[in-house]
């Protein structure tokens, strides 16, 4: 599978022309497969490798240490998980990898705290890397930025007003998810690296790191197809709200990360953008053809991802 390249930097541009250019590549990309090549995104190169040293690092951390942040100790779902708690595909074994949930790091006084909003609180940090904070810290926010031109980008995609969007972005939900697939002796099939899903949210973006596992389902070949990792490249997919919003004229595509026979650690970093979790994601109208009616109900962004959450969890 060869991912359509996209060069998002005429999204900043002054120039209409430009940013109009890059919505009509996005177009072809989220109406076909779901997923696109990521470059021109800002982010200097230092800040991408150090992101992927400092996940190392963690997860090279004594198991007592990380089980200490074990995120069911969070009433915002930060910390570390272990390997196998998340079981991603229905009916498949739980995933191979353990990961560490990190967000938007809201005081015990923040409006979105008092008010029980999903997911929202403070992170936990480890002590024993004092890079770890700021290095993520600082990718988080660059990572926003990013989406939030890429939702100005689908709106002009999509023929509507630059700001369209504006609403969604405003005090969004976001994870941030460090994560590490152990590699597994060549005879074992104990589960997937991540089972076959679609991502919950609005726009991910990901940092793989030179190991490679990640696979599309392309309907067209019939068939998972693998996703290289380009240094210097996010990969980028569209979510389950995207989906919902457009009436599936934009695709959330279904993807896996194969069980790690690489011999070798694999990491990765993805960031989930999921938006101001009291938005209320209902279809576009433009996104209708003559005559067809909207295949989901609205819903609020908080409700879908709690439905999510309880159903890879198990809860």
């Amino acid at each position: 599978m060869s991912l359509p390249v996209i060069d998002i930097s005429g999204l900043a541009s002054s120039n209409a022309a430009d940013r109009a250019a890059v919505g009509r590549a996005l177009y072809e990309a989220c109406s076909t497969k779901g997923f696109f090549a990521c470059v021109g995104h800002g982010i200097p190169q230092g800040l991408m490798d150090a992101s992927l040293e400092q996940t190392r690092a963690f997860f090279a951390l004594p198991i007592e240490t990380k089980l200490a942040l074990h995120k069911e100790q969070s009433p915002a779902n930060r910390g570390y998980e272990p390997v196998g708690d998340q079981t991603l595909e229905p009916g498949a074994a739980p995933d191979q990898k353990e990961g560490f949930y990190l967000g938007d790091d809201l005081r015990e006084d923040d409006p979105r705290v008092l008010a029980g909003t999903f997911n929202a609180g403070a992170n936990v940090w480890p002590s024993d890397l004092p890079s770890f904070r700021p290095v993520m810290v600082a990718t988080m926010a660059a990572l926003r930025t990013n989406v939030e031109g890429i939702m100005r980008g689908l709106a002009l995609s999509l023929d509507l007003d630059e700001d369209h969007f504006d609403a969604f972005v405003r005090d969004p939900m976001m994870t941030l998810r460090p994560l590490h697939y152990p590699p597994v002796g060549d005879g074992e099939d104990p589960g997937p690296g991540a089972g076959a899903h679609t991502d919950f949210g609005g726009i991910t973006m990901l940092l793989q790191d030179d190991v490679g596992g990640l696979e599309v389902d392309d309907p067209e070949l019939g068939r998972w197809v693998e996703v290289p990792p380009t240094k210097g490249a996010y990969v980028v997919n569209l979510g389950d709200m995207i989906s919902r919003w457009t009436n599936d004229r934009y695709r959330s595509t279904r993807h896996r990360v194969v069980t790690n026979h690489s011999g070798r650690d694999r990491y990765s970093l993805p960031f989930f953008y999921t938006g101001n979790p009291d938005h209320v994601v209902s279809c576009i109208e433009t996104c209708l053809e003559p005559g067809e009616e909207p295949r989901y109900p609205p819903i609020r962004v908080q409700d879908h991802m709690k439905a999510m959450y309880a159903r890879t969890y198990d809860a």
